[in-house]
């Protein structure tokens, strides 16, 4: 059975295959928040018994994030999700440069990272955006080219949140090492879903969500190398050893925390199972309805992500009448002030407009099963001829 939300009547029947745009809490997760949101009510800055609770249930989810990737317990700053920890590394490194600095990224980064870069580059910043191959991997030539010249930071996705596809980071901290440039990795479809080992990477900042691994919206962290520490990008507290100021989010740190642990613990499993279950639902689109491609490699992607293009389909349409069918998926395209715009990622890896339109992006987790994936498989080959003849 899908797990749903609170007070969704339908979670029993619909099926959910969009768990890069946010999970369901895992059970124990939302029992431990609950926990802490009727019994621990103390504020974590407090000197007497009831802060000292809630201190001690932060530092101890500080130490469950810092075990899932790798990172000394006093690198981990929490925040509210990982748009506030890429807006916190970009703002922080090149806000402050009168001169507008340089900054080298990619042409398929979350808005969370691409906006602030707009932003910045409105301002006087250099921004360079490296291109992709067809495949969505980033061109490494290209980015060795953009780093001979003086550079500020690198910043790129480390797992593309709309095609799954991982970048090769070992090669990129590697660049960004030879000319001392420092770097920042937006891992928030990474952590919980890949190995992430912070301590192996000379890599500066990395950035996550506890949504994206089955734990609660509005939390999540920055990791920040020792020695490497940002200005505050939240002033107004001694709070996170003044690295971000304001009464912590206990129940969500609490929560995010114990997803970690479990992630951690369940890491492997979830990897192969997920990945099962993409191939499941990949070879039954293959085997059953005509023009489907994939977008991205087959290798090298996140487990439970699969892109699909269905030529000459509005995916638009498509994700309407899936939904209607109770199942839960996402387009290649987004309806801004009306009009529908292709992916960037897609349009970036050199699909037509009208391709990335055509596109869906199916992603699994928790809750998703065989007969889940069979039921899609029953009924998108009709929804797709009819939306085709429509």
């Amino acid at each position: 059975m899908t797990l749903g939300g609170p007070g969704n009547s339908l979670a029993c029947v619909r099926v959910y295959l969009d768990h890069n745009a946010t999970t369901p809490v895992h059970p124990l997760v939302a029992d431990e928040m609950a926990d802490v949101l009727r019994r621990c009510f103390g504020n974590p800055s407090s000197t007497h018994a009831d802060g000292a609770d809630a201190r001690a249930r932060v530092e101890r989810a500080r130490e469950q994030v810092a075990e899932l990737v790798g990172a000394l317990p006093a690198e981990i700053v929490f925040t509210a999700g990982a748009t506030e920890s890429n807006n916190a590394v970009l703002h922080g490194v090149l806000g402050g440069d009168p001169t507008g600095g340089r900054l080298v990224t990619s042409a398929i980064e979350h808005p969370s990272v691409d906006e602030p870069a707009r932003l910045l580059e409105g301002r006087g910043c250099e921004v360079v955006r490296v291109g992709v191959d067809p495949d969505g991997r980033l061109d490494l030539e290209a980015v060795r080219a953009a780093l001979t010249e003086p550079a500020a930071l690198l910043s790129v996705i480390w797992a593309n949140n709309e095609t799954g596809v991982i970048q090769d980071v070992d090669a990129l901290t590697a660049l960004a090492a030879e000319r001392e440039v420092p770097c920042h990795f937006d891992a928030t479809q990474a952590v919980g879903k890949i190995p992430v080992d912070f301590s192996s990477l000379p890599v500066d900042w990395l950035s996550a969500s506890a949504h994206k691994f089955n734990g609660p919206k509005g939390v999540g962290f920055l990791v920040s190398r020792t020695g490497r520490e940002l200005p505050p990008h939240v002033r107004g507290g001694p709070q996170e050893r003044r690295r971000r100021g304001g009464t912590e989010n206990l129940p969500g740190i609490v929560g995010l925390g114990l997803a970690c642990e479990l992630a951690r613990r369940e890491l492997e499993e979830r990897r192969r199972e997920h990945a099962r279950l993409r191939e499941r639902l990949w070879a039954g689109l293959e085997e059953k309805i005509p023009g489907v491609r994939r977008n991205g490699p087959p290798h090298s992607v996140l487990p439970g992500t699969l892109n699909v293009e269905f030529e000459a389909t509005p995916g638009e349409v498509l994700l309407e009448a899936l939904d209607l069918e109770g199942v839960s998926v996402s387009a290649g395209a987004a309806c801004h002030s009306g009009s529908v715009e292709p992916s960037h990622v897609l349009t970036a890896m050199g699909r037509t407009a009208e391709q990335a339109r055509g596109s869906l992006r199916l992603s699994v987790g928790l809750g998703v099963d065989d007969a889940q994936i069979d039921r899609v498989l029953a009924i998108l080959p009709d929804l797709v001829s009819r939306v085709r003849a429509a």
